[in-house]
């Protein structure tokens, strides 16, 4: 019997929920979250998101008992590293270390995992290159008790960027090199691979809600009206003139992100992106990347290798659908070897 999945992907105000049959995507469903639930890029109430899950899989008949989650880019930290080769055990000491840069608050509050990006013992080199990842303990226990009052296990929890490379895995090419642009409400993100294999990852700081800043100005609404405006293109806000500065600003600093990638990167032969996130939704927006970079620009569903029930209607569900085919771990790991043997490392000093 095939193995059944839900995929679960937690945004700014939408819920994605995915279920996967094997090779086959069953349902795919997105729901509104309730208004206050999520502050801050938190959750507030453990109890009453899960009451909400709940009922969205019983609306939609889509209970099942695993979860597989994506963990928010908001909440964990994901780096590539290179270390000298070391044991399990002195990974488990050293790895808190590699996130001294990134993690101001204290390192006994994160946990801890990584995945091998060689094989350390297959070559003379003295060094192992490793796909890093910190998640704060606190938020995966929140996550695990909403999933549980949702009536439901979390069996796998991973980052963006390993659900990202399952699609590639699954629908792409070890020697083409990727640039997915996750267009979020607080910032654009983009994640770089070869192959499936993750490079780095640039943090934009601007997103929808700069958009939703400038219709709530310019209609005298409150923010989270205009985002709803936004959103549903109300009296077609999107292509208004203010709205269009705001695009240009947002590719300018794509344009920006990508040439610097470039010219830090001159053996680079970046000629594709794929866009994913919010922003995707917001057709003008698109449309301007498209026309400006130099570049082709792709949907991520295309990276989609399972059988789609309707490909056009998948658009929000890519993250969902990636993060259910990570490999089998050994109970619950929060971060999955998308095909690489991934080593736990737990609570290192406890």
């Amino acid at each position: 019997m095939a193995k059944r999945i839900l995929g679960m992907d937690v945004g700014h105000d939408s819920l994605k929920l995915a279920l996967i049959n094997g090779h086959k995507i069953e349902k795919a469903v997105t729901a509104h979250i309730p208004l206050n639930l999520i502050q801050d890029s938190r959750i507030v109430s453990a109890e009453t998101m899960g009451e909400f899950i709940k009922d969205v899989c019983r609306e939609n008949g889509m209970y099942c008992p695993q979860v597989a989650y994506v963990l928010s880019n908001e909440n964990v930290y994901t780096r590539t590293i290179t270390m000298p080769k070391m044991t399990p055990e002195q990974l488990a000491i050293n790895l808190p270390y590699e996130f001294s840069d990134f993690i101001s608050d204290e390192p006994r509050k994160y946990v801890y995992d990584y995945a091998m990006l060689s094989n350390p013992y297959a070559d003379a080199s003295d060094t192992m290159e490793l796909m890093a990842v910190a998640v704060t303990k606190s938020h995966l226990e929140l996550v695990r008790e909403f999933i549980k009052k949702a009536g439901m296990k979390l069996v796998k929890a991973a980052p963006t960027v390993s659900s990202f490379i399952s699609l590639i895995r699954g629908n792409g090419s070890k020697d083409t090199e990727y640039c997915i642009l996750d267009l979020g409400y607080k910032a654009i993100r983009m994640h770089i691979f070869h192959g499936d294999r993750y490079e780095v990852t640039r943090t934009l700081d601007i997103g929808l809600s700069s958009l939703d800043s400038i219709i709530a100005e310019n209609t005298n609404v409150d923010v989270h009206l205009a985002h709803t405006y936004l959103m549903k293109n109300y009296e077609d806000c999107q292509n208004a003139p203010y709205c269009t500065s705001a695009y240009e600003n947002i590719t300018m600093e794509l344009m920006r992100a990508l040439n610097f990638y470039r010219f830090s990167n001159p053996e680079s032969n970046l000629e594709n992106v794929w866009l994913s996130g919010g922003g995707i939704q917001i057709r003008p927006l698109w449309d301007m990347i498209e026309s400006s970079l130099d570049m082709s620009v792709h949907h991520a569903k295309e990276l989609l290798s399972r059988t789609p029930l309707d490909a056009n209607g998948l658009s929000s569900f890519v993250q969902a659908i990636g993060i259910t085919d990570l490999g089998e771990t050994n109970g619950v790991s929060f971060v999955a070897d998308s095909g690489f043997r991934a080593q736990a490392v737990r609570d290192s000093y406890e």
